[in-house]
């Protein structure tokens, strides 16, 4: 071993070293160089792309974190390449056997393949985009980014949800076309369901032509059902997409006052007992 050490020339590998590391030092300026500019030409060129196409916001947003990632993994992969050939190993090789250890993976990690595909057919399908509002796999969320093994949801409360795109067997898609704001609003057995109708169609009329959110409607439908101590109402409007529950909110205060300055009562549930005393 002494021997060996001693056979080294040290200016040399020294030299060897320091010129080695220069490289990979330029190669890594390279890298973050070549992924900024990629990044910034993806954003430009589907920026125009909505404008020429008059591609929705979403769309364009999961096509273009699908173009980046995929930019990403390839830069990846060069830039390893280029750092494994400065330091004299065979980049040939690597190619090959990386193709090899592919072709493995894709045999052996059938749920990375299920990924892939599943993913793949919710992109070219046009299932979801980003900055929908979706339920899959049970998670209801606003949909962050879509990609090829997984799918980020973020939940209401905050939470961003990692699910693998397998996992994905049906989703239901609450934003395409417009919503439905649905509000029931109960009334004694007492009152007179007309004047009620007439009173809660009023207000409606009111916000319908105050709120631009609102498409069509609100309508009063009629008695939806009988409670045990309510007649229920139903009032169904169309509005916006993600208006829904801004204009039910509104919905529920106008017809609340409403119904109040018309004496018309919104009854709490209550029980009636019969005393029966033996004569």
């Amino acid at each position: 071993m002494d021997q060996w050490l001693q056979n080294i020339n040290w200016t040399t590998f020294l030299e060897g070293a320091i010129v080695n590391l220069g490289q990979a030092l330029l190669a890594i300026i390279a890298f973050l160089i070549a992924k900024a500019i990629g990044n910034k030409l993806i954003t430009t060129g589907f920026a125009k792309m909505q404008a020429q196409r008059d591609m929705s916001v979403g769309r364009v947003k999961t096509l273009e974190k699908l173009t980046m990632n995929a930019f990403s993994y390839v830069l990846i992969f060069i830039f390893i390449t280029i750092i494994i050939s400065i330091f004299g190993l065979d980049a040939t090789g690597l190619i090959a056997g990386a193709g090899i250890i592919g072709l493995a993976i894709g045999f052996g990690a059938q749920g990375l393949v299920s990924d892939v595909v599943t993913g793949f057919f919710l992109l070219l399908e046009r299932q979801v985009d980003v900055g929908d509002y979706i339920t899959a796999s049970g998670i209801d969320g606003i949909v962050e980014e879509v990609g090829l093994r997984t799918t980020l949801i973020r939940g209401f409360d905050g939470t961003l949800h990692f699910i693998p795109n397998r996992n994905i067997s049906n989703v239901s898609n609450h934003s395409r076309g417009n919503m439905r704001a649905l509000v029931d609003m109960s009334i004694s057995y007492d009152d007179d369901i007309d004047k009620a109708v007439a009173v809660m169609q009023e207000v409606c009329d009111r916000i319908a032509a105050e709120d631009e959110r609102i498409v069509e409607g609100p309508n009063v439908v009629g008695v939806h059902s009988l409670g045990d101590s309510d007649v229920v109402l139903r009032i169904v409007a169309k509005t916006a997409n993600m208006e829904q529950w801004a204009v039910e909110r509104i919905l529920r205060k106008e017809l609340k006052e409403a119904l109040d300055a018309n004496n018309i009562e919104i009854p709490f549930p209550h029980q009636v007992y019969i005393e029966k005393r033996n004569s």
